[in-house]
């Protein structure tokens, strides 16, 4: 809006420098034309009515340059303000004010067309995943009413995996109002790299076998990947908020495990980044790995991937809001997260930079 408003003031000044130069012209047309009334001895009033005519011509030239490109803007601008965010404005390759202005409305337009989209995908994505467990505990729950079932530990330990999986949901929609919020502060502290990862990644071991005892498929309780840490030197430390990292090592690791083949190794490796307390994080697979096309695309929100998963189409997918999570963890580091290249699987790197440095 900043922008907008700027191109705003240098349109006015435009159009003054137009208008004064319409005044101008229209003022030496007519000295020219009384210097030739003067010379030929013709009527001064056809000199005026010449003059008139002149003027408004040109008048009306500039008036239809300037007017115009306006109009189509206002239209463009009503239909955005009813929501139909596919209008754009014709003539942003004009090298002047006016083409500045074209190409500001054409991207706040494509801004609030993202937004919109977002927020449709958003309803779509949290509404598929809620109607599965949520119809799924309420058949577990009515056929123990009814008397179909008994309420023995089978049954609930079905009806507890239901309720898990809505408890993840809604705390990976948590972190999306933070995320879209900005107001997460960081609690960075130093701490032994070794027994933190390591606690991570007995997190998801028993997290996973929990959910496998009642699920026999799906990314999220696959008990055959093998998850190896490999952390050099022993002794390393690092500074971050250990909350934060937490969520960034969980999603790249069930990222991993979801497209690990059957028996497949999930490593994390960790090293000592080049600034003092920083960290340099590896997470690799042995699925498909990534095409280069789409690397770009995969820290972007409710972005599923172009692989499919080595364990079959109807595994549970998620939200495609993990590594978009994972990424705003980094980015509140002031951090880096990318696809790296890969004799086999994916790797992802991450860099934090450690203690922030002070400015000289």
């Amino acid at each position: 809006m900043r922008s907008l408003r700027s191109r705003l003031r240098s349109l006015s000044i435009s159009i003054k420098t137009k208008l004064g130069t319409l005044v101008v012209v229209s003022v030496f047309i007519t000295t020219g034309l009384l210097m030739v009334a003067l010379r030929t001895e013709t009527e001064l009033r056809f000199i005026t009515v010449f003059s008139v005519i002149a003027t408004l011509l040109i008048t009306q030239f500039v008036a239809h340059g300037l007017t115009a490109p306006l109009d189509e803007m206002n239209t463009v601008a009503k239909a955005i303000s009813h929501g139909d965010y596919t209008r754009r404005v014709r003539g942003a390759d004009r090298r002047d004010e006016l083409g500045d202005l074209a190409s500001t409305i054409n991207r706040m337009a494509d801004d609030l067309e993202a937004v919109d989209r977002h927020r449709k995908e958003l309803v779509a994505n949290v509404s598929h995943e809620l109607r599965t467990p949520i119809a799924a505990l309420r058949a577990v729950l009515e056929n123990v009413v009814d008397g179909v079932s008994a309420a023995d530990p089978e049954t609930m330990r079905t009806a507890l995996k239901q309720i898990e999986r809505l408890g993840r949901l809604v705390e990976t929609l948590l972190d999306l109002s933070r995320l879209d919020n900005g107001v997460v502060p960081l609690r960075s502290r130093r701490f032994e790299v070794w027994p933190y990862l390591s606690g991570v990644l007995k997190e998801a071991n028993l997290a996973a076998a929990q959910r496998g005892l009642s699920s026999g498929s799906g990314s999220h309780s696959r008990t055959d990947v093998h998850l190896h840490l490999d952390v050099s030197p022993p002794e390393l430390t690092a500074h971050a908020d250990s909350e934060r990292l937490h969520q960034v090592v969980a999603n790249l690791i069930d990222n991993a495990v979801k497209h690990s083949p059957p028996h497949g190794r999930v490593t994390v490796r960790a090293r000592r980044g080049p600034l003092p307390e920083s960290l340099d994080l590896e997470v690799l697979d042995e699925g498909p790995g990534i095409p280069e096309s789409e690397r770009h695309k995969v820290f972007e929100r409710f972005n599923r991937g172009g692989v499919p998963s080595p364990h079959g189409p109807d595994s549970d997918g998620g939200t495609g809001l993990g590594l978009a999570i994972a990424r705003w963890a980094v980015d509140l580091h002031g951090g880096r997260i990318g696809v790296a290249e890969s004799a086999r699987g994916c790797r992802i790197q991450v860099t934090l930079p450690g203690i922030p440095q002070p400015r000289g």
